[in-house]
């Protein structure tokens, strides 16, 4: 059965069914580690996932579907249309943001059978699967500290409730986060389009209390959404849609290959944590410093072609902003790059293309390596990407790039990061281009 899904579709059963879920997953999130460390629980689990082919990831979201009760099937399984496709973002929105399936709303067996699906589609290495899973500890322990009352902003106990604007948020941010030169600091929660007048969407006691998982709705590994757009097959044309807060993945599948790996986003808040077992994390830490590495190497004058014009507190091709890249591209061209910069180009871009299994990054990285020359790179705001507004873009051909340091929203007195990687062609696999 297929339904439209709503970017607003409600889900009464999630928040009953949280705390089971969250108990499952968090046996995974516990165990697991950083990107960059050892022991990581996604080994384990890659480890019965050998295959990454489309046939695999078609074979896996059979087994998962087949799991699914009929009104689970009505909310996980519909239509491809450009509106199910583009309903996704990353804001905290818990019950009402996006659509698809809730791993809080799973049972435990087909809470694996998801996992596996996600292990199969995603890449193998620390920029795939085991990078979703940091995320999630990361909104794990946003709850947390929400729950405890030590982190600030919507929802927390001892902040404001989930229909006020954190301290310092400007009441009138232009949709993409773009900020006039010299506007206020502040944090923007977490992308999207802000409603008129800066009023925060109204949520239900949860966004208010802190409690099932704290601002706008909530945040924890239960509160991210799998839907899969069409019929999964080796020879149609079909989408896996799984996101939630700091996290959107969309890949689209056409006739036995990955026609498109993006519009994909991430973000983390903290940057970095400890978790009670000693495990470090640091989910983004490589994107971080690989477009650290790229706009601390550019020379004066480097710099002074590649700065925007403009400021940016936020992303500019978040969520609802399909299609929109600007008409010219700004900064600096890569062909009057050195060629060791050149190679620091394609290294970033590779953190963002990993997130695809192994041989559709390798072939994108290929396809953006043959346009590097015709390939620009801005920033503004400072190029350590260690404070808030610290932005750096890439813009080529087909690859498009930004990563931003916001200021925080749960933990105020740190920033935190947004990033999208978008394709100008091949975003939902070119499906909906206009």
């Amino acid at each position: 059965m297929k339904t439209k899904l709503s970017a607003h579709q409600p889900f009464p059963r999630r928040l009953a069914g949280a705390l089971i879920a969250s108990a499952v997953v968090l046996t995974t999130a516990c165990s697991g580690s950083s990107s960059g460390s050892t022991a990581s629980t996604s080994e384990a689990a890659t480890a019965a996932v050998t295959k990454h082919d489309v046939a695999s990831v078609v074979a896996a979201a059979e087994a998962f579907s087949a799991s699914l009760t009929d009104d689970q099937k009505t909310t996980a399984l519909v239509d491809m249309t450009a509106e199910n496709a583009q309903a996704w973002s990353n804001l905290p929105c818990g019950q009402s943001c996006r659509g698809g399936l809730a791993f809080a709303d799973l049972e435990d067996s087909q809470l694996a059978l998801a996992k596996t699906l996600l292990q199969t589609a995603l890449g193998s290495g620390d920029t795939g699967y085991a990078r979703v899973e940091d995320l999630w500890a990361a909104d794990d322990e946003l709850n947390a500290l929400q729950e405890s009352g030590e982190g600030g902003g919507p929802g927390s106990n001892g902040g404001t409730n989930g229909d006020a604007m954190p301290s310092g948020m400007p009441t009138d941010m232009p949709s993409g986060g773009v900020m006039p030169s010299g506007a206020p600091g502040g944090g923007m929660p977490s992308g999207g389009t802000m409603p008129s007048g800066g009023a925060m969407p109204s949520r239900d006691a949860a966004g208010g209390s802190g409690g099932a998982g704290g601002g706008l709705g909530g945040y924890g590994n239960g509160l991210y959404d799998l839907a899969l757009l069409g019929t999964p097959s080796t020879d149609g044309t079909w989408m896996l849609h799984f996101g939630g807060h700091h996290l959107a993945v969309n890949f689209t599948y056409k006739n036995g290959e990955v026609s498109g790996a993006s519009p994909y986003f991430v973000g983390v808040e903290p940057t970095t944590w400890t978790d009670d077992d000693g495990t470090e994390y640091a989910p983004l830490e490589a994107m971080q410093q690989a477009v650290a590495a790229l706009g601390t190497s550019l020379t004066a004058a480097q710099k002074k072609t590649a700065k925007l014009g403009q400021s940016f507190s936020d992303v500019l091709l978040g969520p609802g902003e399909d299609g929109n890249f600007p008409a010219t591209k700004q900064g600096i061209p890569v062909s009057e790059l050195s060629d060791e910069q050149k190679q620091l180009v394609l290294t970033a871009m590779k953190q963002w293309v990993g997130v695809a299994d192994d041989d559709t990054a390798e072939a994108m990285t290929k396809t953006y390596e043959d346009e590097l020359d015709e390939t620009y790179v801005g920033w503004s705001g400072g190029v350590e990407m260690t404070a808030h507004a610290n932005y750096l873009r890439i813009d080529g051909p087909s690859v498009w790039i930004e990563f931003v340091c916001q200021n925080g929203v749960v933990i105020s007195d740190q920033i935190h990061y947004h990033t999208v990687w978008r394709d100008h062609t091949r975003d939902y696999g070119g499906e909906f281009s206009s």
